[in-house]
């Protein structure tokens, strides 16, 4: 229920992703309603998403491990009480100076009467964060005594009521009513929760108590993370501001370039770093390095080779995909260039974005927050740096690239500090490193001779749209199981193995047998239905 609930409520993101470019292309509308989400999403990243997230669960679960049921939910009460009036004081501060705010914090460069519209869309969007915050929170608590049907669906009526909204009031209410369908969309993802914190009998009473018993072990844990995920989005924020000053449609083209970038980094990045944290947090309670040294490794491999041709494909079939996907409506050909083109530059840090997010996630394991926090906070400083010198030659692609090469530098950086620290052994082999290239190269020869045909093939209105995708899918395809077959031929280590053991495999199905052995020139065994 959980793997769907996240797969349904990327395709919901991705769904209104499409809605929206349809209804306002990359107009300076859209740019204001981008802009409009940086000082809400921070306030909730830092404020309730950071301590339920990875600070609040470990304390309150340990409450209940102990059966102190009562110390659970005064902890509860307590930290979701200090959050809220956090939120509201700096939710006040924003919404009085929304305007300032926009005009030289977050977007300096929009026009003025787009520059209205994201203050007024930011202080309707400030909602957002107090409502979303508490169904957050309630994910946290209700996962933390193992409920996690609820806290599953919650994200997918978030995304319904986007998708709803883009559908049905935009068209009315313009991007107001856009705005609008994600406050209701964050009061439902709280209110399809509270049947499930009733169930779980909780007892919430306001408490403002600094003394509040495991307060001190959840502030402790949320200090460096509250640094590291506001790093994150003030590296947006700073995007952001260089963006708005390149032009109208620069913040939208990179916003959905960048949402491009996520759907590849969520599955693959997000879910291999999600799965190996628990098992290295234990193994470095046990003092087993060689194993967490080794569970690095074979997290790591697969993660380089699904990364690195998933690179290529967003390099090479770019335009290809921006234009197949997101090409109708006010989203026209000129705005599929000025997607496109930071795509191209987003794709080059792909394996460096994914890397750091496993990284990340070992230190984490190690209980070191403060190494990669401050590594953060060193690429915003050269992140800025370099965005300002390149932004002035090269527009908005120059951030993308600002962007990518700052994190695999990052990347490069964490690498080098945790070989220091326990060693990295044979985690990536340099044969195989070499096969994986080699195997790349041989993608990148098929992917540059079949990229003009496809992107030809997939304008609009050449070809029916299912066609098209039909045809882009195929495409990708041919591409993936080039790369497949030269690592193959290249006898990659572990794919080689995979692939001679497919006819056991096989044949261990219902109503499969050997036949015909040695019909094959080499000799090896065929097989069909008896």
């Amino acid at each position: 229920m959980v793997a769907i609930g996240f797969v349904a409520s990327r395709m919901l993101g991705l769904v209104r992703e499409i809605l929206l470019a349809r209804q306002f292309g990359t107009s300076g509308t859209y740019d204001a309603y981008v802009s409009a989400f940086r000082i809400p999403d921070l306030l909730l990243a830092i404020v309730l998403a950071g301590s339920f997230g990875s600070a609040f669960i470990p304390v309150f679960a340990a409450f209940f491990a102990r059966g102190d049921e009562q110390g659970a939910w005064r902890l509860a009460s307590t930290v979701l009480t200090l959050s809220g009036v956090v939120l509201v004081l700096f939710g006040a501060v924003t919404f009085l100076f929304a305007g300032p705010i926009v005009r030289s914090v977050i977007a300096p460069g929009l026009a003025p009467a787009d520059q209205a519209t994201a203050a007024g869309l930011m202080r309707l969007l400030l909602l957002s964060p107090l409502l979303l915050g508490l169904g957050i929170a309630a994910k946290g608590i209700l996962e933390g005594q193992n409920r996690f049907v609820l806290p599953a669906i919650a994200p997918v009526v978030y995304g319904l009521a986007g998708v709803l909204g883009v559908l049905f009031l935009a068209p009315v209410y313009g991007i107001y009513g856009v705005a609008v369908s994600v406050v209701v969309g964050a009061a439902g993802h709280f209110a399809v929760q509270v049947p499930g914190l009733v169930r779980s009998g909780m007892a919430f009473r306001p408490s403002l108590d600094l003394e509040t018993a495991g307060l001190a072990e959840v502030g402790r844990l949320l200090g460096p993370r509250i640094v590291g995920q506001a790093a994150f989005h003030l590296n947006f924020i700073a995007v952001n501001w260089f963006a708005s000053r390149t032009g109208e449609g620069s913040v939208t083209a990179l916003n959905n370039a960048w949402q491009l970038l996520m759907l590849p980094y969520g599955v693959l990045a997000l879910s291999i770093s999600t799965v190996i944290f628990p098992t290295m947090a234990r193994l470095y309670e046990q003092g087993n390095i060689l194993e967490l040294r080794s569970t690095f490794g074979r997290a790591l491999q697969p993660l380089l080779f699904l990364t690195i041709p998933a690179a290529v494909i967003l390099f090479f079939f770019r335009t290809a995909i921006v234009q197949t996907i997101f090409e109708h409506g006010a989203f026209d050909r000129a705005s599929t260039i000025l997607v496109s083109r930071p795509l191209a530059m987003f794709a080059l840090g792909l394996v460096g974005y994914a890397v750091v997010e496993v990284l990340t996630r070992v230190f984490y394991a190690m209980h070191d927050t403060r190494t990669p926090v401050t590594a953060g906070i060193a690429i915003i400083a050269l992140n800025v740096l370099l965005s300002a010198v390149l932004v002035g030659r090269f527009g908005h692609v120059a951030l993308a690239l600002s962007l990518s090469a700052t994190t695999t530098i990052e990347a490069v950086i964490l690498l080098v500090v945790l070989r220091r620290r326990i060693g990295l052994g044979s985690s990536v082999p340099i044969p195989w490193l070499i096969r994986v290239l080699a195997a790349t190269l041989g993608m990148v020869g098929v992917s540059w001779l079949v990229a003009p045909v496809v992107t030809a093939a997939t304008v609009p209105d050449e070809a029916p749209r299912v066609i098209q995708l039909l045809l882009l899918a195929y495409t990708l395809a041919v591409a993936a199981f080039a790369y497949v077959v030269v690592a193959y031929v290249l006898r990659l280590p572990g794919l080689a193995q995979g692939w001679d053991r497919l006819p056991a495999r096989i044949t261990s199905l219902p109503g499969m047998t050997w036949v015909g052995a040695g019909l094959r020139p080499d000799g090896k065994k065929t097989w069909r239905r008896p």
